[in-house]
């Protein structure tokens, strides 16, 4: 039996955008963006090393600068999500794309 892990968002996502190379991944099934935008939300930061990781949580709290989750999906894939400061969009991104 599979267990489900449903968090709360602990921020607003605002609009939500993927970029063509992420659309085009999910569209293959190579990528489920959802399961990683859950992750982003709920403030599981991904593969951030400590100062990125204190970074985000000071900007959670003081709700004044963009938040950033990096999730390394498989050996050779890296899934980049940013929300901007004012909670407005969030956009799913290769960093190839950034």
């Amino acid at each position: 039996m599979a267990l489900t892990f449903l968090a709360q968002p602990r921020f607003s996502s605002g609009l939500v955008i993927m970029t063509p190379g992420v659309e085009d991944l999910a569209r293959q099934g190579k990528i489920n963006p959802a399961i990683y935008l859950r992750r982003h939300l709920s403030a599981d930061w991904g593969d951030l090393d400590d100062s990125d990781r204190r970074q985000n949580n000071a900007a959670l709290k003081s709700g004044e600068n963009r938040l950033f989750s990096s999730y390394q999906v498989t050996p050779t894939l890296k899934l980049w999500i940013i929300t901007e400061w004012d909670r407005s969009i969030t956009t799913l991104l290769l960093p190839s794309e950034y």
